[in-house]
């Protein structure tokens, strides 16, 4: 076998290979051996079939998979001898002479190909104690507390209709249609043929749940809001917009229900303290998600801001054609325009292609972490995981697990984001992390601007 290198620029490689004809008939002399006893024809015992026969019959069938078989070995062992990792599969260029090829299958010619593969970057590791984090810590009043069990009382005491006369107050649940315009025109996401409301609970956009009392069971309304500046849609943050609604029922709460202990036990609760706590519990639980995840993005941009290296043009071309392929289909299914979202597609596809690159390279940055340190993902937590993702679609538990248990791939994909969070504490651990009281709101707005145009990491990655 003969290796000549013909390309080494950057992370790209070329390798001209030549495998001797006579290498090729010692492999299909060991090929015509292990199917000699399995080959039947008439006028022969099994068995018996002597070689060359076989070979006449059968040579250049054979010979096709000692070639694949060849070429499939000597590129894993020069990869292996040169101390290289392929990024993608690589790419085998063989002669297309039809003569050449016959030679080469006749065993007249030696078989000669060129290689050309990326290797994976050497990655070497940023000191993870100098990176400096900010926690942000929401602290939980009891006001909040007491707002929430509030919140929480009038969703679950009890309604009941109070008739077609009766007028909307403060408190009563009702059941709306609406349909919402800007300057005339729908916007999506604005319209509803039943929704329901708590009259007071501030569900809706500021101002739209005063302008609904006084009307009755069938009334109509045109409501007229302007959007939060801060609006999580920033197409229509700061917008006025008008509601054409119309009261569809009005329930108003039960009298005789109050927020007591005796409320609490219906709930399974022993009384109101444990109800409140259970409250001040979740909360805190929500609250420390989004802690995690803000924290999870202050940890990712430090580590790709402390790891600066070329990534395989293929793995983020890959990764590109995957994210757009997306982006198109919520173009082409959604009524979305490149303009509408503030952007044009030759502006997109520059943000998607650095968002391509930096997920790659936080792919093999999480990759190594997990490697160096030896972080691994166990079978009890990658079982969990599965049942987690059964758990999801109620009803459909029993195909879900078929689904996984049949696709190895799908099944290992479950561990790739456990893989990665595991990688985030063990990072987070070593780090500097600063502690920073902010509101609920800030911390909320601070997770949703860490996840502008970066709503997947490197979890696809390793």
């Amino acid at each position: 076998m003969n290796v000549t290198e013909t390309l080494n620029e950057g992370l790209r490689r070329k390798l001209d290979v030549t495998i001797p004809a006579t290498d090729l008939a010692t492999r299909l002399d060991t090929k015509l051996d292990e199917v000699r006893g399995k080959v039947q024809l008439k006028g022969f015992r099994p068995g018996k079939v002597p070689a060359s026969h076989i070979k006449k019959v059968y040579g250049r069938s054979l010979m096709s998979e000692v070639l694949q078989d060849s070429i499939n070995d000597t590129v894993s062992k020069t990869l292996e001898e040169r101390s290289e990792k392929a990024a993608t599969q690589p790419e085998i260029d063989l002669a297309e002479d039809q003569a050449v090829i016959n030679k080469v299958l006749d065993g007249e010619a030696d078989l000669a190909f060129s290689v050309s593969y990326e290797v994976l970057p050497p990655v070497t590791l940023m000191d993870f104690k100098k990176i400096a984090i900010e926690k942000p810590v929401v602290e939980v009043t009891d006001e909040e507390v007491d707002k929430e069990v509030d919140s929480f009382f009038k969703n679950n005491r009890g309604y009941e209709d109070k008739g077609d006369d009766a007028v909307v107050e403060d408190g009563d649940r009702l059941g709306l249609s609406f349909v919402g315009k800007i300057d005339g025109e729908e916007f999506e996401g604005g319209k509803s043929d039943h929704a329901h409301l708590i009259v007071g609970s501030g569900q809706f956009i500021p101002g739209f749940e005063e302008q609904l009392i006084g009307l009755k069971k069938g009334g109509e309304k045109t409501i007229t809001v302007t959007f939060p500046e801060d609006y999580q849609n920033a197409e229509l943050a700061g917008k006025e917009a008008t509601f054409d609604v119309n009261v569809l029922h009005v329930d108003g709460p039960k009298a005789d229900v109050k927020l007591d202990d005796e409320f609490a036990k219906t709930l399974g609760l022993e009384d109101l303290a444990a109800l409140k706590k259970a409250i001040r519990d979740q909360i805190e639980a929500q609250l420390s998600g989004l802690t995690k995840q803000r924290m999870k993005r202050l940890v990712l941009d430090a580590l790709d801001d402390g790891h600066k290296f070329d990534v395989p043009e293929k793995l983020v071309e890959a990764e590109f054609n995957a994210i757009w392929n997306r982006v198109k289909h919520e173009v082409e299914h959604h009524g979305k325009t490149f303009e509408s979202e503030g952007t044009t597609e030759e502006k997109a596809r520059e943000d998607y292609q650095k968002i391509a690159e930096r997920r790659v390279r936080l792919g093999l940055v999480v990759a190594e972490i997990g490697n160096v340190n030896d972080i691994q993902v166990t079978d009890e937590e990658h079982q969990q995981a599965l049942i987690n993702e059964v758990r999801r679609f109620q009803g459909q538990e029993q195909q879900v697990y078929d689904y996984y248990r049949k696709n190895p791939q799908a099944l290992a994909g479950l561990r790739a984001p456990i893989f990665e969070n595991k990688v985030i504490d063990f990072v987070t651990e070593l780090a500097k992390v600063s502690e920073k009281k902010v509101s609920r709101e800030e911390l909320v707005k601070l997770v949703r601007e860490g996840e502008e145009g970066f709503d997947i990491d490197s979890d696809h990655a390793h």
